[in-house]
């Protein structure tokens, strides 16, 4: 229904124009009442649009759509000029059989029906409305192809994002079950308390995480738990801090953005270290600008383990997805490994990627 409107307003709007042409043009050379003069003129115009009517949509469903087919392109152009000429010929026939006897009566006999200068009028007139509909289904169809585009691409990138995200969960998953399994082995008494802190952040996991965004106080809420999760772990031989600064708590953030960064922290750095840790954890969230640094000492390796490197490649994805004003800066000292990270959480989303 909506596409047969849009035809019927093109046809009325075209119509309108063109009996306007004709009586302007008819002031010059009638002696009638303006109200006569317009009445002929519609009666003109209506007649005159059954050829162009059929020109135009013989082109469009015929013959444009195929131009495109291999082997089509010549064949096409017979067609359309074959069909140009049948127009032209009932273009004239009704200008010189019905319009000038019938509607104006004029004498046909003081023109013949081949009169030279009749047909590049007719194809003016026949040309000027069937390129303007031509124009018209081309861009809507540009249109159209450019929203699948976009819909494939934005589906291609919701499909990478989930893909970045699952990976994350069995990362943390199995950090966490060497923890337990060390402790375990150990028969600590605070085995069960870490299990049950476990199942806290895997429920964060299976439900919150789904979302696309939720809010500060959560994600710092996660990170806590987790983090109380690793200090039973290392116990006096780590030393660390988390220092907030968050003005807003309810503003939003894209869930488990933060939690490789401190992952990385603790499996590259304090496990891996046989003295002595240090993690130091700094937030600042100002004017929806969020800030977060990183510093782990580490043992003096030349080279950053290669599995350190797999979670910050991921979350580094996922800021390109998610995130248009951002700045990632990793820095592998001798003893430090320091990440600092910066992004406008008012910027979410690139690729406008769906608010679910």
């Amino acid at each position: 229904m909506r596409r047969a409107l849009l035809h019927i307003f093109f046809w009325v709007a075209y119509l309108f124009q063109d009996v306007l042409l004709i009586f302007l043009l008819n002031t010059t050379r009638l002696q009638d009442s303006t109200e006569r003069n317009l009445t002929l003129s519609f009666y003109n115009g209506l007649l005159l649009l059954l050829p162009k009517l059929l020109f135009t949509y013989f082109i469009l469903y015929t013959t444009l759509n195929k131009m495109i087919s291999e082997g089509f392109q010549k064949k096409g152009a017979m067609y359309s000029l074959f069909a140009l000429l049948l127009t032209l010929l009932l273009y004239r026939a009704l200008v010189f059989f019905f319009v000038n006897p019938v509607i104006y009566g004029w004498d046909g006999a003081t023109t013949s029906f081949f009169y030279p200068l009749a047909f590049p009028v007719a194809l003016m007139d026949i040309g000027f409305v069937s390129a303007a509909a031509i124009a018209l289904k081309q861009i809507r169809q540009q249109l159209r192809r450019e929203k699948v585009e976009q819909s494939l691409v934005r589906e291609k990138l919701e499909t990478e994002l989930k893909y970045l995200r699952n990976q994350t969960n069995p990362h943390f998953l199995f950090n966490t079950l060497n923890n337990i399994y060390a402790l375990a082995r150990k028969k600590s008494d605070e085995t069960p308390e870490v299990v049950m802190k476990l199942s806290k952040l895997l429920r964060f996991m299976l439900y919150d995480a789904a979302k696309p965004l939720i809010t500060l106080a959560e994600e710092i809420k996660m990170l806590e738990d987790y983090i109380d999760l690793e200090r039973i772990r290392y116990n006096d031989r780590l030393t660390l801090s988390f220092c907030k600064d968050v003005t807003d708590e309810q503003q939003l953030i894209s869930p488990l953005l933060l939690l490789p960064f401190v992952e990385n922290a603790f499996k590259h750095g304090a496990s891996e270290s046989r003295f002595a840790s240090m993690i130091d954890l700094k937030m600042k969230v100002q004017d929806s600008m969020l800030t977060f640094s990183v510093k782990n000492t580490k043992e003096n390796n030349e080279h950053t383990p290669a599995g350190a490197t797999i979670g910050l490649h991921n979350v580094k994805r996922q800021l390109e997805l998610l995130y248009t004003e951002h700045d990632l800066q990793v820095r592998n000292e001798d003893a430090l490994f320091i990440v600092l990270l910066t992004v406008n959480l008012k910027s979410y989303a690139k690729n406008n990627l769906p608010h679910r």
